[in-house]
């Protein structure tokens, strides 16, 4: 059975500071344990008994049996899926500017929700982008929330926190693209298969300090009749639209 100081970790593990501290995190559910399992090394699978079958072939340092109770108290949902695992972090290597020049990549000013963070990195993996950078302020990408909303992206995503301003402010000879409300249309501009893509906050969209460093700034047009359409997307549904764009044209070449 689960240890009361493995019980304590997991729960601990909710918090950023232990999860930084620990450099531990937590996933669950079968199919993205499976999938994380092949890349982080897992300390130890929790499981309900009825799940032993599907788990055996996992690889963990340790896979304990629980409760349905302790299950209940160590899981982030509401309904429990039965199989939790406790992850090693992965360290994520330096990348310079000659693997920015020959790729796509995804830069995020400040993003908050976590559902957003997670969905972004499943949309990066979804298109073949490798590298997702994040300002120092954005969701922690090892928060559960996050690490649940990718389904496993995270496992072929590398995302690196970093001081945005002083990274694109840094860059040379590589285009970088924004989203802003008064933007270029993006069907009409000339789009590169390299180069960074900015996304910006939630409510505030790209800060000013950030958006000094983007050389295009493209909009999403809308096609409603109506005057009073919707004010602006939601910042996934604009990274996917904005990424769909840029493959297709890569397509047409």
């Amino acid at each position: 059975m689960l240890s009361k100081n493995k019980i304590k970790l997991v729960t601990s593990l909710s918090y950023k500071k232990n999860r930084d501290e620990t450099g531990l995190f937590v996933a669950e559910g079968f199919k993205l344990v499976e999938e994380l399992s092949q890349v982080f090394h897992c300390e130890f699978i929790g499981y309900l008994s009825e799940k032993e079958n599907e788990i055996a072939s996992l690889q963990a340092q340790e896979k304990i049996p629980v409760s349905e109770d302790i299950m209940t108290k160590i899981s982030s949902q509401k309904s429990p899926q039965g199989v939790l695992g406790v992850f090693k972090k992965n360290k994520v290597d330096e990348i310079d500017n000659e693997i920015i020049k020959s790729q796509l990549c995804i830069a995020l000013d400040d993003i908050q929700d976590p559902g957003n963070l997670g969905t972004i990195i499943r949309l990066a993996d979804w298109f073949g982008i490798r590298h997702v950078f994040c300002s120092e302020y954005s969701a922690d990408v090892y928060s559960t929330k996050v690490i649940q909303a990718t389904m496993g992206a995270i496992a072929r995503v590398n995302v690196h926190y970093v001081d945005l301003e002083k990274f694109l402010s840094s860059i040379e000879n590589i285009p970088i693209y924004g989203a802003f409300l008064d933007g270029e249309n993006i069907y009409s501009e000339k789009l590169s298969h390299n180069g960074i893509i900015v996304m910006g906050n939630e409510g505030n969209g790209i800060s000013d300090k950030i958006a000094r460093n983007v050389g295009v700034r493209l909009n999403i047009p809308s096609f409603s009749p109506d005057s009073t359409t919707t004010e602006s997307l939601n910042v996934a549904v604009a990274t996917a639209i904005i990424c769909s764009e840029f493959r297709r044209r890569k397509i047409g070449k």
